[in-house]
């Protein structure tokens, strides 16, 4: 019997991720030096996935 695709591995898909999680939303503003120490994580601007 053959596993459902949807349940496979995500590095066997080979699909491009293009949402990111909350935590990776807020590395990516503060190496681009948009973040500010103190700022709420709620509310936070949208983000392009880096290629």
């Amino acid at each position: 019997m053959t596993q459902h695709r949807s349940l496979r591995a995500a590095s066997k898909l080979g699909a491009k991720k293009n949402v990111l999680k909350r935590f990776e939303r807020v590395d990516l503003l503060k190496k681009r030096g948009q973040w500010k120490e103190g700022s709420r994580v709620t509310g936070l601007p949208k983000t392009k996935v880096e290629a």
